[in-house]
């Protein structure tokens, strides 16, 4: 009976999320957390809650226009709640208060963070958290030098959720309807929004790698590169190519277009084009209005979205090592390569096959959102297209669709920020059922035709 009933750790982080979600969208259906002191539609309360939990930042209601103090700190902490994941927080707060950790609750923490290893699994978590607020409180000062002089005192509110949004990949802000594109041309707002962003998506694993060869290297001389680990190598690399590439696309398709970049100055281009390829790794600020950018552009942007950014940290999309891995691997086969080698390090068969599934998984929600919403909405297919996607990843960009979305589409598009936060790969193992007795009878091979 106590089997039968068991939970999976992959149940409980779908079912926390969830759970504040629900939590969240009762607090912004009161009076209390509209601007205008009314009940917000629990429709419109829970797609708020949704995009926050879920770092998403596609919004249906203006968030600087049209929630209070209250709905916006409510806000402020889902977002928190969903970049750190909420079993993070509450073994944060399990740590803080001396509680001891049980192998369960340790397993929880490896799903959550996606780990191989229950190894240091709370010395991680401490490091998380800590460096976290670190890094959202050193972003929130740098903002204060341009939002204090613009806005006065309430700059130093619009910093600091500023800070945790871009942190958190989440892209809502409460600085204006039209998102950042007051400040496309700002280079301190355009620097440390990129950084943030960056910092947040290229995972907690990256960081302390990062910081444990500069602790190496000043002890013995040795290569900062050739020192990381092979996870570390791909996400980096992964990371600079797709940034420099879609910069550099983004920066020739948009070179003469007056209605985004074609009046700024060479270098306003260059910075306009480097925020929008970063911005598009599951960020969702944006300095130009996405519903003016060229054709190709936009599928610039579709694919950089979809990738997103790396693994364990606050961004979403498939993961730029996922997609190194298919990549690579597509190459070998061409290649007739057994193996998947990259960086002279062999890639298990078992993560290829997970990066299989999830971009897979991650296709098939997509394709599923976009039909559906293709049903109930007279948008153009592109536009549909991109808030699909923006949704799948969390990315949170929209060609001005969002605001438009009747109660089906809202629904729709809910569902889908849900299911792209939670993981794709969660979602295969939680409505799975795991056989604990498997046969070892295997089938007989035989060759099949493939391409």
């Amino acid at each position: 009976m106590k089997k039968r009933f068991s939970i999976s750790t992959t149940h409980i982080i779908l079912l926390s999320f969830l759970v504040v979600i629900l939590a969240g969208s009762f607090l912004l259906s009161l009076p209390i957390s509209s601007a205008d002191g009314k009940a917000t539609e629990f429709t419109d309360a829970l797609f708020t809650a949704t995009t926050s939990t879920c770092v998403t930042g596609l919004v249906v209601m203006p968030t600087v226009s049209s929630w209070s103090i209250f709905g916006q700190v409510v806000i402020l902490i889902l977002i928190q709640i969903g970049g750190l994941g909420v079993i993070t927080i509450m073994s944060g707060i399990m740590i803080l208060l001396h509680k001891k950790m049980g192998i369960n609750d340790r397993m929880l923490l490896q799903d959550a963070f996606n780990l191989n290893s229950l190894s240091g699994i709370v010395r991680f978590v401490k490091k998380v958290v800590k460096g976290t607020f670190i890094i959202e409180a050193t972003g929130a000062l740098l903002y204060m030098t341009v939002f204090i002089p613009d806005f006065g005192a309430k700059g130093i509110w619009i910093s600091v959720f500023t800070s945790v949004s871009a942190f958190c990949n989440a892209g809502i802000d409460i600085i204006a309807e039209n998102s950042l594109c007051n400040y496309a041309l700002n280079p301190v707002i355009n620097a440390v929004t990129c950084a943030l962003i960056i910092t947040g998506g290229i995972g907690y694993i990256v960081w302390w790698d990062i910081l444990r060869v500069i602790k190496k290297s000043f002890n013995k001389k040795s290569k900062l590169f050739s020192s990381l680990t092979l996870h570390s190598k791909i996400a980096i690399t992964s990371t600079v190519i797709l940034i420099f590439a879609g910069a550099f696309l983004i920066f020739v398709f948009e070179y003469n277009n007056p209605e985004t970049i074609g009046k700024f100055t060479l270098f306003e281009k260059i910075q306009a084009s480097v925020f929008q390829s970063v911005t598009t790794r599951t960020a969702g600020f944006a300095t130009l209005p996405q519903e003016s950018i060229t054709n190709a552009s936009t599928i610039v942007c579709l694919l950089l979205m979809f990738i997103g950014g790396s693994p364990v940290g606050t961004a979403g999309g498939i993961k730029t090592v996922t997609f190194a891995i298919l990549v690579v691997s597509a190459l070998c086969s061409i290649r007739n390569k057994e193996d998947t080698e990259l960086f002279g390090r062999q890639i298990t068969k078992q993560a290829v096959s997970k990066a299989v599934a999830v971009t897979f998984m991650s296709f098939l929600i997509m394709f599923t959102s976009t039909v559906l919403l293709s049903a109930v909405t007279q948008a153009s297919a592109l536009d549909i297209l991109y808030e699909t996607v923006s949704a799948t990843a969390t990315v949170g960009l929209t060609r001005n669709l969002t605001p438009y979305l009747n109660t089906i589409g809202k629904l729709i598009i809910t569902a889908t920020m849900y299911l792209g936060r939670v993981g794709p790969i969660s979602l295969a193992i939680a409505f799975s059922q795991r056989k604990e007795n498997q046969s070892i009878v295997r089938n007989p091979i035989e060759q099949i035709i493939v391409g």
